[in-house]
C-alpha cells in the first residue's frame, strides 16, 4: 500500500503543475508574440536510506522547462507600429528591471521618453543593443531588415531619414533558449547570440500567441480525469490497507 499511495501522490503532483502551466497559457494567449510554455513532467527518484531504496517516491524535474517555438498566427493590422517577424528569429529588448532578452512581441509605441518600446514596456534594442530612440514624426516605415525610416516632424515632406534598425537574430541550432524567472526568452548562464539580421520583419502586421485555446481545454479535461483516478487509487489504498488490518486484528 506504500508504494501504491507514493506513486498515486507522484502522478498528482505532475498534474497538478501542468494544470499550472495550462492555466498560465490560457491566461496569456490575447499577448502578442507569447510562446506557449511546455510541461516539465521530469522523472521520479526514489528515496535512498543507507543504500537501501525505499518505496518513498518524488517527482524531480529535469532542468528547467522549455516554450514552443511555433509562430503564431500573422494578423494585419495596417497600423505603421505594428511589427512582426515572418517566420524564424526574434527581436531585441530590453525590460525596465531585468537582462536583455529575445521577444516576439511587436505591438509598438513610442514612450514619452522617446524610446520605442513593446506593449510589455521593454525598450526595443537596435543592432547596437542600445534603446531605439524615435525623435517626432509624421510617418514611420519599417523594411524587411529592420531599418526604421521616419518623416520628421520639422522636415520637408516626403523627405525621409533613417533613425536605425530594430537588432533581429535567427539563433543557431546549437543555441538553448529558456524563459528566465521573469517570462522573457534567455540563454540559459549565458549570453544572447548577437544580431545577425536574417529574420524577416513584417511592417502593418502583428503575431498572436501561438497557444491553442481548444487544444488546452481538451488537455485540461483529461489532466482532471487522471487527478480524479489519482484520488481514487489513494482512497482504494486507504481501503486495502484498512481491510488488511482487520485481518491481522486478534480475536476479541
Amino acid at each position: 500500500m506504500d508504494r501504491m499511495i507514493y506513486t498515486a501522490l507522484n502522478a498528482l503532483a505532475v498534474r497538478r503543475d501542468t494544470k499550472i502551466t495550462q492555466a498560465n497559457n490560457l491566461a496569456n494567449q490575447t499577448v502578442p508574440g507569447f510562446r506557449r510554455d511546455l510541461p516539465n513532467e521530469g522523472g521520479t527518484r526514489f528515496l535512498q536510506t543507507d543504500g537501501i531504496g525505499s518505496t518513498r517516491a518524488f517527482r524531480v524535474e529535469d532542468g528547467p522547462a522549455g516554450f514552443s517555438d511555433e509562430a503564431g498566427f500573422l494578423n494585419p493590422t495596417g497600423e505603421a507600429l505594428d511589427v512582426a517577424i515572418a517566420d524564424e528569429g526574434y527581436f531585441y529588448a530590453q525590460p525596465q528591471d531585468g537582462e536583455p532578452s529575445l521577444t516576439r512581441r511587436g505591438d509598438l509605441r513610442v514612450g514619452a521618453d522617446g524610446i520605442l518600446r513593446n506593449g510589455a514596456g521593454d525598450a526595443m534594442l537596435d543592432v547596437n543593443l542600445a534603446p531605439q530612440q524615435v525623435p517626432p514624426f509624421r510617418s514611420m516605415l519599417i523594411n524587411g531588415l529592420g531599418e526604421v525610416r521616419i518623416e520628421p516632424m520639422n522636415g520637408v515632406p516626403g523627405e525621409t531619414q533613417l533613425i536605425g534598425t530594430l537588432a533581429t537574430v535567427v539563433p543557431g541550432k546549437d543555441v538553448t533558449l529558456r524563459k528566465s524567472l521573469d517570462g522573457r526568452i534567455r540563454v540559459p548562464d549565458g549570453a544572447l547570440p548577437p544580431p545577425n539580421q536574417q529574420a524577416e520583419v513584417l511592417q502593418g502586421t502583428l503575431e498572436g500567441s501561438n497557444v491553442n485555446p481548444v487544444e488546452e481545454l481538451i488537455s485540461s479535461i483529461e489532466i482532471q480525469r487522471e487527478f480524479e483516478l489519482g484520488v481514487r487509487m489513494m482512497s482504494t489504498a486507504k481501503e486495502m490497507d484498512e481491510a488488511g488490518a482487520r485481518l491481522m486484528r486478534a480475536p476479541e
